[in-house]
This record gives structure tokens, sequence and C-alpha cells, in this order.
């Protein structure tokens, strides 16, 4: 998970919460230490932490507990706020035609981020374009151009032309038609005289509606001065946060952001191309303190399923084959790695620590599901249509041609017949999730 450390820091903290026999002061102090803990390791500013943690106290001992909640539920909820706060505002990015300029210093992953960008896009049914106008870093030509093809994303550069400003200007002329044009700039070591009027000339004839600025986590609160330095220079309107899974610097990055009146546009989450998503401040701090995020979710879900042709009507209607539960298998392995989604459902800090899974299991239930898909490919399409027709003899000949046992065919099997059953069900409003869990556990 994006910033792993610091979420389960926090999420113990509310577990003390959530267990205290009654909430007083001492409960309460002892939860804020463990917050201002969490949070100064992360390497946000120790101004702002103070900031918070004396916010939290006062909320929590002094506001009446609204409404419907219980004291513990209060507490918590004051927490997710003043976190909120510290993450400031998304940059609203609409999903319309526009032209985005990436900015920002050598190695912060923007020529990576400018491709994922396009990936996005294409991902919300819009046809985006790309102009490479960095002609100062060796390989920056050759790395968005493969990037952009394996993800066929429309790309225009030319390599042997070292005018960033003229490349811009034909580039715009040739990409064809695109809803979402992004231009990718140059970066630098430093933010240099001669870096800013390319910048300023390229502004000038791309009249961009987004300026984003390009930061690695890894830089913690140093990211304040970067958005500083090249908000007074070229006028950024969002930043992207990239790297954020590799580093237990990112919460510093992230509120050092805001502190600057500069708001977070998108972050970067892993190395795959989808491992990139907008920012939602209110989503991310409730994924961090274990609530989940299932609007995020069913948004990922949509996305892989209109890639993968789903026919919901089919499903609804009951006939879900063993073709359909490929092409779910096909879906969640686009919607990024298992324990990532598992993170989206809610836990909320009542569960006890050990109902966590650990990363050895979900390797395991991801290394079943790799199974199942490989038995499913030594299938005939007449069995992946009709599993029914599957009895011994032919279990026996799909274990041996796809290197498996007898028993993992028959589990597979018995799992695509637990998932029928769960579409019939929501078809006649008689699923029990609750009991099919206990099922899928047995």
């Amino acid at each position: 998970m994006v910033l792993d450390k610091l979420g389960n820091s926090l999420q113990d903290a509310l577990k003390k919460i959530a267990g205290a026999g009654r909430i007083d002061e001492k409960v309460v102090n002892d939860a804020v230490k463990d917050i201002q803990r969490a949070l100064l390791q992360a390497d946000v500013n120790v101004k702002l932490v103070m900031e918070l943690s004396n916010k939290i106290k006062e909320r929590s001992l002094k506001e009446s507990v609204s409404t419907g909640m219980s004291p513990r539920e209060h507490v918590i909820n004051i927490v997710y706020q003043e976190l909120l706060n510290i993450m400031g505002q998304g940059t609203e990015i609409k999903l319309g035609s526009q032209k985005i300029m990436m900015v920002g210093l050598q190695g912060s992953g923007k020529t990576t981020t400018t491709a994922k960008l396009g990936r996005f896009f294409q991902r919300k049914g819009l046809k985006p374009a790309v102009i490479c106008a960095d002609t100062y870093r060796p390989g920056a030509f050759e790395q968005l151009s493969t990037l952009c093809s394996r993800l066929n994303v429309s790309f225009y550069g030319d390599k042997d032309n070292k005018d960033a400003v003229d490349i811009v200007k034909k580039g715009m002329k040739e990409v064809g038609k695109y809803d979402i044009l992004i231009i990718d700039t140059a970066g630098r070591h430093a933010l240099e005289d001669d870096l800013i009027l390319e910048m300023e000339n390229i502004h000038a004839i791309a009249q961009p509606d987004h300026r984003l600025l390009v930061i690695d986590a890894a830089i913690g609160q140093q990211a304040s001065e970067q958005a500083k330095v090249f908000n007074e220079s070229v006028g950024i309107t969002g930043v992207v946060i990239t790297k954020l899974d590799g580093t237990a610097k990112g919460g510093g990055a992230l509120s050092a952001v805001t502190e600057t009146k500069s708001s977070i546009a998108f972050i970067g989450t892993g190395e795959k191309p989808d491992d990139f998503e907008k920012f939602e401040p209110d989503r991310f701090i409730s994924r961090l303190l274990g609530m989940g995020d299932i609007k995020t979710l069913i948004e990922k879900a949509q996305e892989a399923m209109i890639e993968d042709d789903f026919d919901m009507d089919s499903l609804m209607r009951g006939k879900f084959t063993l073709k359909d539960m490929y092409k779910q298998m096909e879906a969640m392995n686009k919607m990024g790695p298992l324990k990532q989604i598992m993170q989206m459902l809610p836990s909320m800090p009542l569960l006890p620590k050990n109902a966590d899974l650990s990363d050895e299991q979900f390797q395991m239930t991801e290394s079943t599901l790799g199974k199942f898909k490989v038995i499913m490919d030594s299938m005939t399409a007449n069995e992946l249509e009709e599993p029914k027709v599957i009895g011994s003899s032919r279990v026996k000949r799909i274990a041996r041609g796809s290197g498996n046992s007898v028993e993992d065919v028959r589990l597979l099997l018995k799992q695509h017949r637990m998932m029928q059953q769960a579409f019939k069900g929501l078809r006649s409003g008689k699923f029990n999730i609750q009991k099919m869990m206990k099922k899928m556990g047995a």
C-alpha cells in the first residue's frame, strides 16, 4: 500500500480509541501521541503536526458528540477531518478537451508520469496525445516513445531537433485528432534561467489549460520549496507526487505541497502504467485510516469491465460461464494487486490486528487465481461456455494439460459454482454476502 507504514501506525492509534472502555483525556492524549509519532516519521512538518495534535485534542474533549455517533466514532471522525484539512483540496482536472504541460526537475519521474497520465485519460474513454519537448535529457525521446507505443497513445517527437518550441509547434499539427494533449518539457538539476525561458515560450505557443509540476515523494518536506519556486516562475495549476509506494516520506511531500497553497492533482502509486490516480483527499485519508475507498474501487471495476467487454445483463440473468470468470480475473488484474484492492474495502479500526491478511496470504491467493487461469487455458471453448459438461475424465485431462492436480481443477469448478449462485442471488434479491464469505472460507 502507498504509505503503508504511516497507514498502519494511524490505524493502530484509532484502534486504541475504538477499543477504549470510555473516552477520556488520557485515551485522547495517548492516541494523539501515536498520531504525532506516525506523522513525524512520515516527514510531516513539526509545526503542522503540533497544530493538528492540538486541534484533535481540543475538539475531542470539548465538542459535543453528534447525534447517532458514539464517543469513539466522534473522536475517530475528528481525526479523519483534521488529517483531511492538512491534505488540502485536490486539483480539479476535467474529463474533456484540454492541453496539459508537464514540468519538473530531472529525476522526478516526469517522463513516466506523462505516459501514465495519457493512460489515465485513455481509461476514461478519451483520446490522449503526447509531445516530447524534452531535448535536454539523453534517452527522453526513446523512453517516452516506447511507453506511448506500449499504451497505444499517439506520440510526436523529433530526436534530431533541439528546438523544443519548434517541436511543440509542429507536434500540435502532426498528432492528429485528440481530446487531451500532454506536453513533456525538459527537466534540469535546478530551475535555471534558460529552462524558465523555454517553459515560458512553450506556454505561449501551446496555451495549456494546466501546468502540472511533477515531484518525487522521496524529497519529503522539500516539496514545499520546489512547488513555491516553480509556481513563482511559471505558475503551476497542480502537482503530481510520484513514487509514493517507495518512500516513508510521502506524507511530508503531500502535506508540504498544500502548505504552499498549491494543490495535488495526481499521485503515482507504483511502477505499472495503471498505478496512477487522481488525488481525492477524502478517499486517500479514508484508505490511510483503514476505512476503505469504495468509490475508487467501483470506478476501477467499471473501467476494467468496459475494457474487457463485460455482458452484465447476461450475468444478472444468472448465466455465468467459466469464460466470464476468466474475464473477471483479467479485470481484477487490471485493477491492481489484490492487496491494493482489498485495502479499498472498509476494515475500520474496530477489527483486531490479526484480522489483517499477511503478505504471504495475499501472494497465495494471487497464486491460486493465476493457477485457475492456467487451468482454464487448458479447456475447450465448449467447456468454458458449458462447465456442466466437465465430468471426471475431462477433469483428469484438464489437470494433465495444465500441469495441475485434479484437486486444483475441482476447486476451480467449486469456486465457479459459488460465483454463479451469487449472481443468481443478486437477481432474486436473496444474496447473502456474509453466508457466501463463510462458505469461501470453509
